[in-house]
């Protein structure tokens, strides 16, 4: 079983990089994005979610999904999966 914090599976969509391991009914090929600003890596798309990381500005920041003012993605650097404040991305 793949690991949510590692992977970017939910299940309404995944990453296209993992198509060979989990079905999902949507993949998404991840955009390559700077962040504009520090940001909170959380756990959930709630605010108030558990932090996961604290991502400093200009960190990479691979894109899948940008929904009611959240992004949800993966940090480059350490490969975690969770949800920050869109405005905190650059846009394309």
């Amino acid at each position: 079983m793949l690991d949510p914090r590692k992977h970017a599976v939910r299940p309404d969509i995944a990453d296209v990089r993992l198509a060979d391991r989990v079905f999902a009914p949507h993949y998404a090929a991840p955009l390559r994005r700077t962040l504009l600003r520090e940001a909170t890596l959380r756990e959930t798309r709630d605010r108030t979610a558990a932090a996961l990381a604290i991502l400093p500005t200009g960190a990479a920041f691979d894109l899948l999904d940008l929904t009611g003012g959240i992004a949800w993605g993966i940090a480059v650097e350490d490969g975690t999966v969770g949800y920050l404040d869109a405005d905190a991305v650059q846009p394309q």
